[in-house]
């Protein structure tokens, strides 16, 4: 039997958290995937800081799951009491901004419970998490991994949900850039500002629109995010669309 509770929408819920009459097996192939994109082990919340990065990188990213009582090399400890639950519902209404919806599941196993929290891909995004600082930071999940969103990557979630359309020229700048796409699988946007002789926040701008329109995709390396070509683009059926500015 399964019962899967949301996140009130109140502030004053006094909810606990979810219930899953599951057994060994369930949990124990969700933990023999590993910690990857959308999934996440927790020891135990200590911070809801923390935990506010992994939900935002998930709800930025593909969504995902949490698994609190979980070790890093997948023994399970369970966790101490319905306080987790409470930790998590913080890092998502306090800690997150936009707040992030998340519902959440038991598992039992030999006496021991882990709790299951799941994010969905946010239509809402970008989702920043507040620092220990104080300040808000985007971030995006890649692999196991908690990544720093860059700027280009918070305009282009930005506009994806605008209801506004985007205008774009067609000038040489951007006929260069798909042409060394053409012959090369990535490129920065600094090494684009340079072959294109346009200045940085020109070749900026040119990105994000052909983000925007899923003309390119992300290349995330360990230092930086480079751009390249998205597999479904065909060139001469977008650009018989367009009308290059002369």
């Amino acid at each position: 039997m399964t019962e899967t509770i949301k996140l009130p929408k109140s502030n004053n819920s006094s909810a606990s958290f979810g219930a899953v009459r599951g057994g060994f097996n369930s949990i124990s192939k969700l933990i023999q995937q590993g910690e990857h994109q959308q999934q996440d082990f927790k020891f135990c919340i200590s911070d809801s800081r923390k935990i506010a990065r992994t939900l935002v990188a998930f709800a930025n990213t593909d969504g995902g799951r949490l698994l609190v009582g979980v070790k890093d090399n997948g023994r399970i400890a369970g966790v101490r009491s319905d306080e987790e639950y409470y930790m998590v519902e913080s890092a998502a209404k306090m800690y997150s901004n936009p707040p992030i919806e998340f519902s959440t599941q038991q598992h039992f196993v030999e006496g021991k419970t882990v709790l299951e929290v799941n994010v969905e891909p946010s239509i809402e995004k970008p989702h920043f998490a507040r620092s220990e600082e104080g300040k808000w930071w985007a971030y995006f999940r890649k692999d196991d991994e908690n990544r720093l969103a860059s700027k280009i990557m918070i305009e282009v979630w930005k506009r994806q949900k605008s209801t506004e359309g985007i205008l774009i020229n067609y000038t040489d700048a951007e006929k260069c850039l798909l042409d060394y796409l053409e012959v090369n699988e990535r490129i920065s946007v600094s090494k684009f500002a340079r072959i294109a002789h346009v200045s940085y926040q020109k070749a900026e701008q040119i990105i994000i629109n052909f983000r925007t329109l899923n003309i390119l995709k992300d290349c995330v390396g360990d230092t930086r995010i480079d751009y390249g070509i998205n597999e479904n683009f065909d060139r001469k059926e977008w650009e018989s669309k367009t009308r290059p500015e002369r």
